[in-house]
């Protein structure tokens, strides 16, 4: 199994992967990624990316899409462990950038003491305080 990361979630998938090549069958990438194989290319909601004339075995084999090669074409960074068991699949900078400017908080779920779970998102339109600590 590999483990694919983003942003916002952790998948686990039976992949093809190599040191540049991340292969899914269809369904697994729409899972790890939110991402859609269409006529008109790879689509999220009402985005769509087409794929570039002459270059459809680079991110299309049968029902497996490249997710490595859709990331890279989208300019996001893409980063593998050095067995390719594990990948992450980043925002560009724009977008995280924006995150930042909006001053909104990113979602995130942690236990309480006694194992209840908690997301931010359970808090909107409270006032909050979030106190954090590093050891660094």
């Amino acid at each position: 199994m590999t483990t694919v990361l983003t942003t916002t979630r952790e998948t686990q998938a039976a992949a093809r992967a190599s040191s540049s090549e991340l292969w899914l069958n269809a369904s697994e990438a729409e899972a790890a990624t939110g991402w859609t194989m269409k006529p008109e290319g790879f689509c999220k909601g009402d985005l769509c990316v087409p794929i570039p004339p002459g270059r459809e075995t680079e991110f299309v084999h049968n029902d497996e899409i490249n997710a490595a090669a859709l990331w890279a074409l989208m300019g996001k960074p893409v980063a593998t462990s050095p067995t390719g068991d594990v990948w992450f699949l980043g925002e560009d900078a724009q977008t995280r950038n924006e995150a930042l400017l909006s001053l909104e908080a990113p979602d995130f779920t942690l236990p309480d003491f006694n194992g209840k779970l908690h997301s931010l998102t359970d808090f909107r339109r409270q006032r909050i305080l979030l106190i954090t600590w590093a050891s660094w």
